[in-house]
């Protein structure tokens, strides 16, 4: 067994894959990733709450429900082709992006490394869904501040072989090849 982290630092890496669900099936597949640069900072948290139930006088047992996570996902500025891919913009004639108000928000994978003192953790959220960004900019005084983008993020399950999954990272003892692999597709559990 090699060594596991003791701590981790660094988003980078990241990559979103949009989410395709056969209607007639149910099935998910992805499409190919794409890069997305600039990642600044990615904070989720998890939904769900803990629910005792109490019998002969004492918390019997205790129902853990597990519904994902929601947070912010902070980047230099969103890239045009997460507007529309993710976002539904559209691209004119012109290539200027439109934004459609009847466009929805389409499903995407999210993937994205955190660096650790003895390996790095790739991570996996198989069904990722965000809000439009708000805009922010302002006027240059006697020094430039960057302004980033920044986007609320829900994470959720998805159904493969049976299962309900969220999310999926690796370990250090992860197989080489699906560790390799990781950013040139979306990661499906192989159950034992």
């Amino acid at each position: 067994m090699a060594a596991q982290n003791k701590v981790k630092f660094n988003l980078k890496n990241v990559y979103y894959a949009m989410l395709q669900e056969d209607p007639s099936t149910g099935v998910v597949t992805y499409g190919a990733p794409k890069r997305f640069p600039g990642a600044v900072s990615l904070s989720l948290s998890a939904e769900g709450e803990n629910e005792p139930f109490y019998a002969d006088g004492v918390s019997y047992y205790v129902v853990s429900a597990n519904n994902g996570y929601s947070g912010d996902f902070e980047m230099a500025r969103i890239i045009d082709d997460f507007k529309k891919d993710v976002l539904g913009y559209e691209l004119d004639e012109n290539a200027v992006l439109v934004e459609n108000i009847d466009s929805q928000v389409k499903p995407f994978a999210l993937m994205f490394q955190f660096d650790g003192d003895q390996h790095d953790v790739r991570h996996v959220l198989y069904n990722c869904t965000c809000t439009r960004p708000d805009m922010e900019s302002q006027t240059i005084e006697d020094k430039v501040e960057v302004k980033t983008d920044k986007v609320t993020l829900s994470a959720n399950s998805v159904i493969a072989d049976g299962k309900n999954i969220i999310k999926a990272e690796t370990t250090a003892d992860t197989n080489a090849a699906a560790y390799a692999a990781w950013f040139t597709q979306v990661y499906m559990p192989d159950w034992v």
